[in-house]
């Protein structure tokens, strides 16, 4: 049985969280931003890759349908890098999602 099943939690003892995705640290920070022109699952990818090259990205989600790219990091993100990583990819960072 692992520590998940044993304590009820879906937290590890080490302090990590298991999504399904990716493992989220505990003190980690997710942020949500919004995006213009995604239109289908590469502008996703595209996105995804690009921030993910970020320093201290852990996950990245990206939704074409509704133009939120939702990121999990050590810390906060500057919002110049992530701005640079969304222009890299050819979109628009519109700013963090309301």
């Amino acid at each position: 049985m692992t520590a998940e099943a044993t304590n009820g939690s879906c937290c590890s003892s080490e302090g990590t969280c298991h999504s399904g995705a990716a493992d989220v640290q505990v003190g980690d920070v997710t942020t949500t931003y919004k995006v213009s022109g995604m239109t289908c699952g590469h502008c996703e990818g595209a996105v995804s890759s690009e921030i993910s090259e970020i320093p201290g990205v852990h996950s990245v989600q990206a939704s074409a349908s509704t133009g939120l790219v939702t990121v999990v990091s050590k810390a906060p993100l500057d919002e110049s890098a992530v701005r640079a990583a969304v222009d890299e990819a050819g979109y628009e960072l519109d700013g963090l999602a309301a």
